[in-house]
């Protein structure tokens, strides 16, 4: 068996994981983790599936096939390590542009004296001729008047140039969380005992003591604490309410005993061999999956009436990681 790591970018996240999930159990793998996060490029899919090496070009043909994954990527698993979505926005530094120079107004340029051969009249010469003009243009003009000389216009003011403002540099998006390993530990006795001390009078209203088992308990104690928990009601259950089923097949068994025992607790519906529970409390957006506990419930309440004594329940996807519903998959 080998452990595939699936990575991929899609542009809508509603019923990804359950149709993503169905490929991975086609082609022979079960589902270990999965995880969806919203990144400005759309939604990336992380999932972590375990199956038979020869499978692993019949699975990546799948999923290059299906026309809602515009990218993907497929790897080894390697546990332990966190492996950046190859997705998600990188983080760009703040760039903000030069301001430009101001423009430096232009110098004038002195008038050039033409030289050639006509002599420049001297400042005596022109005040003497000046007012000889003076004196003769009133007789010869009478009563035309001398015509006022033009001033000349002011000069321009020069253009001052109005800089932009730069433009500050959007924040980048938050980057992707990765995985977070934690260490399994061993299921609290003791926190079970407690929650199931009640169980005779309390029964079907247990969900408040389940919902302070996952809280009490230390995280890597907290699935195996709640399948645990599971377990246990689901024979208390089987030995109470159906103990004397005969054997049946898995649909049969799902749908008269796996259902009903769901639906004192949670709304459920089935679809063939997998049931789908709708708003679960144990399932927080956080990451936190209660799904292990719905999983050894069922285990516990349809193996003693099942033909085959095998029965596999695993994980297609879960509301903790952005799905719809919490979907599992069962098959004997």
């Amino acid at each position: 068996m080998i452990e595939l790591e699936i990575q991929a970018l899609s542009e809508r996240r509603e019923g990804l994981l359950v149709e993503v999930g169905h490929f991975v159990i086609e082609n022979g793998f079960t589902l270990q983790r999965q995880r969806l996060v919203q990144d400005p490029n759309g939604i990336l899919l992380t999932m972590v599936v375990r199956g038979p090496p020869r499978k692993k070009r019949a699975l990546e043909s799948a999923l290059g096939t299906y026309e809602r994954i515009i990218s993907f990527e497929l790897a080894p698993y390697v546990e332990g390590g966190q492996r950046e979505h190859f997705a998600a926005s990188r983080a760009m530094p703040d760039y903000v542009p030069a301001a430009m120079p101001k423009p430096q107004p232009e110098a004038e340029t002195a008038p050039v004296a033409r030289t050639g051969t006509i002599a420049t009249p001297t400042a005596a010469t022109r005040t003497t001729a000046s007012a000889a003009f003076d004196q003769v243009a009133p007789a010869r003009l009478g009563a035309a008047a001398v015509p006022t000389p033009v001033s000349e216009a002011p000069p321009e003011p020069d253009l001052e140039f109005i800089l932009p403002e730069p433009r500050r540099a959007a924040p980048a998006p938050p980057p992707a969380q990765p995985f977070v390993e934690l260490v399994a530990l061993e299921p609290d006795q003791a926190a079970i005992d407690k929650v199931l001390s009640k169980l005779d009078t309390e029964y079907p209203q247990i969900m408040p003591r389940l919902l302070t088992l996952a809280r009490s308990v230390a995280a890597g104690a907290r699935e195996p604490s709640l399948r645990l928990a599971g377990q246990r009601m689901g024979r208390w259950v089987f030995e109470r309410e159906h103990a004397q089923v005969g054997e049946l097949d898995l649909n049969t068994a799902i749908e008269r005993i796996g259902v009903p025992t769901l639906r004192a607790l949670v709304e459920v519906e089935q679809d063939g061999g997998q049931v789908h529970i709708r708003n679960s409390p144990l399932c927080s957006e956080d990451g936190h999956s209660g799904c292990a506990f719905f999983s050894g419930l069922l285990e516990a309440v349809l193996e003693p009436a099942l033909a085959s004594s095998e029965l596999t329940i695993f994980p297609v996807c879960c509301c903790s990681y952005g799905a719809d519903d919490c979907v599992l998959a069962l098959s004997d």
